[in-house]
């Protein structure tokens, strides 16, 4: 895999994904976990999945529940982990120490009143407000104050971030203050704790979104510090809603287990998210297989993309046509569950599927639409039987009855063929006749071909439905 900056093959790619539980994981999070899932995929090399609950007060075990959860449905596999930051603190600790013991950090005896009045002199004075320095040298302790511990960043030079998405970044280390590494209980911070984590799991690139950008410098000091060499780093721009503004709830920056609860498919929302700033010539729809083989995080673009609902329903129809119907059976069950019914009848499901796939954007939609298909008794709707049970569509509804009653082979064609006759021989279209039949075996207006509607329902349940339905006239 090529190093940042040269064309030679150096080293074996790791990749990570390193969530904050702290709020859901939503869109964003998942085109992050993506990209860094496909570099590592693409180059041959290693996974991390690693969940950053260091804020134990701001963590929830719901939300790490999610990340779990909407990986694992996804398909987004990790090769290591998850790795959890609270359950290393013993590592972060030992680390902090030797940094002690070297001079890399220091003790910190400033109190909150003393930092904060700091702050305000230097915003007087119009200066950045940052931290002076002033325990840099300090030897001695402070009687009844607990020390953070800070990191003793460089007074002087630059760090170059060689990004892989917006180029080359320069910070002058005159503008980084020495951060804080662990607070006044012992815990670490999350910009230490990341940096610890990225050389003892030997991450060699950092994808993640560009509101990290800014912790890039003082990470890669740090990392050099320790003696290591900075991953390459590359920074996402962030998805933005229909209107420009930044992503919300209003437009979908919601927990990705609600896009499976709405009955979209893993691949067509990872379809559609590895679109969202990059391309690969003119191509819309992606296989897995084909994601993975065509993506480079060198070809992501630097501008922002603006998240579009209606693309993403498109591509999701576009993947259910597409797929195997085996394949999207537990996505149809898991659906038919949610609206009362169910079936391991694989031959039904199947048919339903190839009947329905192209009336319907999600599988929530398709199962909503087929419930008729799985249940024995059916509600048929009033105005659709005021339109097409009375009069004359009844006694037509009657003369299908009994051409029906007479078939053998119950089989579409076979349907297809017999009312088909019937229509020849009344003078009227097919349609005439169908939709009596529709409203009288699914209860509504709508369906999928009368022949094939029929066949799935299977001659027991048809014969049955449409007898109940001239009952009620």
């Amino acid at each position: 895999m090529r190093a940042p900056g040269t064309g030679s093959l150096l080293m074996t790619v790791v990749t990570r994904f390193a969530p904050s539980p702290t709020g859901m994981l939503h869109l964003g999070g998942v085109r992050t976990a993506l990209f860094s899932w496909l570099y590592a995929r693409r180059s041959g090399g290693r996974f991390i999945l690693r969940v950053e609950d260091t804020d134990r007060e701001r963590s929830t075990d719901e939300a790490v529940r999610v990340i779990l959860d909407g990986m694992a449905w996804l398909g987004l596999g990790a090769d290591e982990g998850p790795y959890f930051q609270s359950q290393r603190f013993e590592r972060y600790r030992e680390v902090i120490g030797e940094m002690l013991k070297g001079g890399s950090a220091y003790h910190c005896y400033c109190t909150k009143e003393e930092l904060d009045a700091q702050r305000e002199q230097q915003i007087a004075r119009k200066e950045k407000p940052r931290y002076t320095g002033v325990c840099r040298e300090r030897t001695e302790p402070r009687a009844g104050v607990s020390p953070v511990v800070r990191f003793r960043n460089p007074l002087t030079g630059a760090v170059v971030v060689q990004d892989l998405v917006h180029g080359p970044v320069t910070f002058q280390n005159t503008e980084l203050d020495d951060l804080i590494i662990a607070r006044s209980d012992g815990t670490p911070t999350y910009n230490f704790c990341v940096v610890v984590d990225d050389r003892d799991m030997g991450v060699t690139h950092v994808i993640r979104g560009d509101d990290h950008l800014n912790n890039t410098p003082r990470q890669m000091n740090m990392l050099e510090a320790l003696g290591a060499t900075p991953p390459a780093y590359a920074h996402v721009p962030m998805i933005l809603g229909p209107d420009g503004a930044k992503l919300s709830k209003r437009h979908g920056a919601v927990s990705v287990l609600q896009y499976q609860e709405e009955g979209f498919l893993p691949d067509a929302l990872l379809n559609y998210l590895v679109r969202l700033g990059w391309s690969h010539g003119d191509q819309e729809i992606f296989t897995r297989e084909e994601m993975i083989a065509a993506f480079d995080i060198h070809d992501v673009n630097k501008a922002a993309s603006a998240f579009n609902p209606e693309k993403l329903l498109w591509l999701n129809q576009q993947h259910m046509v597409r797929a195997a119907p085996a394949s999207l059976v537990p996505h149809l069950r898991a659906q038919l569950q949610r609206v009362g019914v169910d079936s391991a009848d694989q031959a039904l499901l199947e048919g339903v599927i190839l009947a329905q796939r192209e009336r319907a954007k999600t599988m929530k939609e398709m199962a909503q639409n087929s419930r008729f298909f799985f249940t024995e008794d059916i509600e048929v709707d009033p105005k659709a039987a005021a339109k097409h049970l009375t009069g004359d569509a009844l006694a037509l509804l009657a003369k299908a009855r009994e051409r029906l009653g007479t078939l053998t082979a119950w089989e579409s064609p076979a349907i297809h063929a017999a009312l088909n006759d019937l229509a020849t021989q009344l003078g009227m279209g097919l349609g005439k006749i169908a939709q009596p039949l529709r409203v009288a075996v699914t209860g509504t207006a709508a369906s999928p071909p009368i022949d094939a509607t029929l066949a799935l329902l299977g001659r027991g349940r048809t014969l049955a439905r449409i007898d109940a339905a001239l009952a009620r006239a």
